[in-house]
């Protein structure tokens, strides 16, 4: 079957296996103190410091047919389940608090050329905890391919270092108690990917995180401008200005 025009293949050697090393730094900053009061977040570490998985695991963020620059598909859910345990052993990709924005996981070809193919991610999860539960905000991700070996060069798949970056829950006698906080540093991660690959097709790093924002937020199809062009539109267009104001993220899933 031939790969339609600006459409690419992407595969990976079955037989092979790839280390992976797991960090989860100590928790700087909760709103309420959680991470000194709550023994379970005060010691949240990586379950698994290093571990080696099958290409399978990886296979699963791959599209199952040819895909174009820019270019979504979903992620197999068992393959980031088996990466996602590494970090605490009881993830979850249903959130406790679903707002219907929140569930997915999404993958997108950044760049390629004829030797290497770029995926960019987001990933959406959970962790249970014996007495509550830690959402990170999101983990985002990239995969780096050698397509001429099919072979896995770099991974990595991290929560961002926003200024809020996870909520949890503390589930006592009283009831469960919410928190917000700030983790330096979640990731799993293979080590770093080449600087000096010139692809021939991309698009940027920041559209590619739109485009897989897209499919989470309905919002983020709105064409958004900033508040001295909205005052320079409206009596143009005749059109109202809406404002809203928020006291957390609308990208993430932080607060």
């Amino acid at each position: 079957m031939k790969t339609p025009r600006n459409k690419i293949t992407l595969n990976l050697v079955r037989d092979a296996e790839v280390s992976v090393k797991g960090f989860i730094a100590p928790i700087e900053y909760t709103q309420y103190n959680f991470h000194v009061e709550w023994d379970e977040l005060a010691n949240f570490r990586v379950a698994e410091p290093k571990q080696q998985y099958p290409i399978s695991a990886f296979q699963a963020f791959l599209p199952s047919e040819p895909v174009a620059v820019g270019e979504c598909w979903k992620i197999q859910e068992a393959g980031a389940l088996t990466l996602l345990k590494q970090l605490q052993p009881k993830p979850r990709l249903k959130l406790t608090i679903d707002s219907g924005d929140s569930y997915g996981l999404w993958a997108c070809l950044r760049a390629y050329n004829d030797g290497h193919a770029e995926i960019v991610f987001r990933i959406h999860a959970e962790f249970i905890m014996k007495s509550g539960k830690f959402t990170p905000s999101q983990f985002a991700g990239h995969l780096f391919i050698d397509r001429h070996r099919e072979k896995v060069v770099s991974f990595k798949m991290y929560v961002p270092q926003t200024t809020i970056n996870f909520d949890a829950g503390w589930t006592r006698d009283e009831g469960t108690a919410a928190e917000i906080g700030f983790c330096p540093k979640m990731e799993l991660s293979t080590g770093t990917p080449p600087h000096d690959v010139k692809f021939a097709v991309s698009i940027t790093q920041e559209a590619a995180e739109r485009a897989l924002s897209s499919r989470f937020y309905k919002f983020q199809k709105i064409n958004w401008v900033s508040l001295e062009e909205a005052l320079e539109l409206a009596p143009a267009e005749q059109k109202p200005i809406h404002v809203i104001s928020v006291d957390g993220p609308l990208f993430d899933e932080a607060c």
